[in-house]
């Protein structure tokens, strides 16, 4: 990433980074080394984790002091639909940072959910970045700036509600069922694996959905499900 951009990048931010390279890091794909194999810094996986583990304490600190009255459930629900994948991602896309994301040729054609991934992860790799380079303080300034300042459209949405859950009692009130599911099938290499699920009513496959967790896979499927149910009340 040329200095020029770095720069771009850094006022966009509101951040100054004592490290340059801990924030190219942030925005350095695994597939841009492949093509790339004099760069000389890390893909930024390592610093997605770190990430991750600093955007679950400061959502759920925050969460457990503001509804003290929510039980833990609840306050779980919240925070998923805060942190998943496409929350990220609009943030992403609130402060442009795509087009600092370093990515193979291959990579930066796609699109959709697998591209959504890479700009969600990208974001809470650069939440590790912050939390290294400046402290955790300015890392919490961040997330509560641009993450939960979403938390009133979660609330008024209703984002929160598990679509797992929604199925369940829509099918256990009309069928006297029980919704499950299956994993049918993993797709990718390990670091970005693709998972398919199927929801069953009793031995009848309804849906399918895709994910990159089992738990999205099922959820995604949940929510085709729920369409579907929908349409034939209607």
């Amino acid at each position: 990433m040329p200095e020029t951009k770095l720069e771009e990048l850094e006022k966009q931010l509101k951040i100054k980074f004592k490290n340059k390279d801990i924030l190219r890091e942030a925005f350095t794909h695994r597939s841009y080394l492949n093509e790339n194999t004099k760069w000389a810094l890390p893909h930024n996986e390592r610093l997605e984790y770190l990430g991750d583990a600093v955007l679950e304490l400061v959502t759920t600190d925050f969460l457990f002091n503001k509804f003290p009255e929510k039980q833990e459930g609840e306050l779980t629900s919240i925070r998923a639909a805060l942190v998943n994948h496409t929350m990220l991602s609009n943030v992403a896309e609130s402060l442009s940072l795509e087009k600092y994301i370093l990515l193979s040729r291959g990579e930066a054609k796609d699109e959709g959910r697998a591209k959504e991934a890479i700009i969600a992860n990208s974001v809470e790799a650069l939440i590790g970045a912050i939390y290294i380079d400046q402290n955790y303080a300015k890392a919490e300034k961040f997330i509560k700036k641009y993450i939960l300042d979403q938390l009133e459209e979660v609330l008024e949405k209703e984002l929160f509600i598990d679509a797992k859950s929604q199925l369940q009692e829509i099918v256990q009130e009309g069928q006297k069922l029980t919704p499950t599911y299956k994993i049918l099938q993993e797709e990718g290499p390990d670091h970005d694996k693709e998972f398919i699920a199927a929801v069953f009513f009793g031995n009848k496959k309804i849906e399918t959905g895709k994910g990159f967790s089992k738990q999205e896979a099922e959820r995604d499927a949940a929510v085709n499900a729920l369409k579907k149910v929908e349409k034939k009340k209607a």
